[in-house]
């Protein structure tokens, strides 16, 4: 048997041993939720936004590697509100028959909404809902909300003249100054809170606002050609001479690694440049709206009494593009800039001013809102609930997340992402030597093995459901008493030959490290807590638990 390599006790970040678990106390009330989404924002916006990151972030967790599996809006928004991919809850797009509303609606009165009202929340939704809401029946109120303040479209897209559907009266908003879109949202939701803290049930606020999204009316500086935001008049021109972000991937000269789309695209001139530029500009002047919108809400929350027992999540529907691999606008492509969006929460239990590397994806919102409310979903849920990480930033779960859309399939690990359209075209990209996605090894024979394993990986992934998306690694643990008063340790499986390295964890303390296979061999019988972690050559890492007694 291998010897293991036994460093002076290091002793790891906190975990729970077994000498050390505290008694059971009463249980805590039940929090109130309020998510916060806006539309088509980058994580890199975020710097503009002061009060998300002193009121949110520096009081909670944000993630860092946070992703939209499908990078559009209306099938971002079903998968918010199901728990599901979208090849589980079926709305494929913006527009019917694929997607829209009118896809979503024969599913509503199954959803995160109806959930909680199951469970006795209150629950009321202000804001744009799923594209193409309120065409066909504008009065329609949506099963499961308690309070709805709904944008009908088309009016969604308009920061002025838009038609809310107020609890199924429809009410226009015109072009004064007090008719500002995120404003008017503002002002509902803050009603909302005063009205339901302190509450009699807890409540769900959900929050949906169209910044940064293009929408009317046409300003006198917007570029041709170049749909744009509107920013409050209070911040036209905060970010007039802001330099446009100019990443290596920014109108990539060489594009002959990506799929045919993507090298038909011509360079950006300068003319498109600045029209981009200024989108960007106009953009990020628009969510200052929303950053104050944050800062109302959260100000409500406390004169209520109510924000220490409130679960807040701060998110995108997407992320979008500005010029990267000579995509002037948009989202629904693969790459980083759309598929990696915000995710901020702060709330009872959760660690403050922490920022967690493990992959998370917006099919966690609903598993995580139903964890935090005791809430029993009536659908499988496709992901997993972010409150064990959070509680235990050591945890790591080793799952794959996938990215999809009717035209390419794709895997997401901590360091990789390999992709297949449906044009029969692939790509794979190492995310920790080329952060920026500039170079595709998916022809390359350095990364045969790897592509092969990614691809039956992403098989699965396609057409997972429930459990066989959240799996992790093949791996288990086994563990059984020695003589000597020691334990014998190894971690077996299918995936061991991915496996670089395994550390072992006795009550907080590393007690042993193994670079080779067969990864595992005796240390000390001691009972307690045992944490296995495995670092896997793909990124990956993963935790397994036991909780052991003395071996005699």
């Amino acid at each position: 048997m291998r010897k293991l390599l036994v460093p002076a006790a290091a002793v790891l970040a906190a975990l729970p041993t077994a000498a050390s678990e505290p008694e059971a106390a009463a249980p805590a009330p039940r929090p109130n939720v309020v998510v916060v989404m806006s539309d088509d924002q980058t994580v890199e916006s975020l710097r503009v936004m002061t009060n998300v990151d002193q009121l949110l972030a520096r009081q909670g967790a944000t993630f860092v590697n946070n992703f939209v599996s499908y990078s559009l809006c209306c099938p971002s928004r079903a998968t918010f509100l199901s728990g599901q991919y979208a090849h589980n809850h079926g709305v494929m797009g913006n527009a019917p028959p694929q997607g829209g509303y009118e896809t979503w609606r024969p599913s509503e009165g199954n959803s995160l909404p109806v959930w909680l009202q199951q469970a006795g929340y209150r629950t009321a939704h202000v804001g744009k809902y799923l594209n193409g809401y309120g065409r066909q029946d504008p009065a329609h109120v949506p099963a499961g909300w308690s309070e709805w303040y709904g944008s009908t479209d088309p009016s969604t897209y308009q920061y002025y003249n838009y038609t809310l559907n107020e609890n199924g009266r429809l009410v226009k908003h015109g072009a004064s100054a007090q008719d500002y879109q995120a404003d008017v949202y503002t002002a509902k939701a803050v009603d909302a809170v005063k009205r339901l803290a302190p509450p009699a049930q807890p409540f769900f606020l959900s929050v949906a606002y169209l910044a940064p999204h293009s929408g009317g009316p046409r300003e006198s500086d917007d570029p041709r050609n170049q749909a744009t935001p509107v920013p409050a008049p209070r911040h036209r021109n905060r970010f007039a001479s802001e330099p446009l972000p100019a990443p290596p991937s920014f109108n990539e000269a060489d594009v002959s690694d990506k799929p045919a789309a993507i090298r038909r695209r011509p360079l950006l001139t300068q003319q498109r440049i600045g029209a981009v530029t200024e989108n960007y500009r106009q953009r990020l002047e628009s969510v200052l709206a929303v950053d104050e919108g944050v800062a109302a809400i959260v100000r409500a929350l406390q004169d209520a009494g109510e924000l220490a027992n409130t679960l807040f999540v701060y998110t995108a529907d997407n992320g979008f593009f500005h010029g990267e691999h000579r995509i002037p606008n948009g989202k629904v492509q693969l790459y980083e800039p759309s598929v990696r969006v915000p995710l901020v929460l702060r709330g009872p239990g959760i660690p403050r001013g922490v920022r967690l590397a493990q992959q998370s994806i917006n099919v966690d919102l609903a598993a995580t809102i139903v964890d935090a409310t005791n809430a029993r979903p009536g659908r499988t849920l496709d992901g997993v609930s972010l409150l064990p990480l959070l509680r235990d930033r050591t945890r790591s779960l080793g799952r794959d997340v996938l990215l999809e859309t009717p035209g390419y399939a794709a895997i997401h690990t901590p360091r990789y992402v390999y992709a297949e359209h449906s044009t029969a075209e692939r790509e794979l990209y190492d995310l920790k030597n080329d952060p920026d996605e500039l170079v595709s090894q998916h022809d390359s024979p350095a990364y045969a093995q790897l592509r092969s394993d990614l691809a039956q990986r992403l098989l699965r992934l396609r057409t997972c459901k429930g459990a066989t998306c959240r799996r992790g690694p093949q791996l288990r643990l086994l563990t059984r008493c020695i003589t000597g008063k020691r334990r014998l340790v190894r971690l077996v499986g299918a995936d061991t030959r991915l496996v670089l390295n395994v550390d072992f964890v006795l009550r907080a303390q590393r007690v042993a490290s193994d670079a080779h296979a067969p990864f595992g061999g005796p240390i000390t019988g001691r009972a307690g807590f045992l944490r296995v972690r495995a670092t896997l050559t793909d990124g990956r890492t993963v935790t397994y638990d036991r909780s052991v007694r003395a071996c005699r």
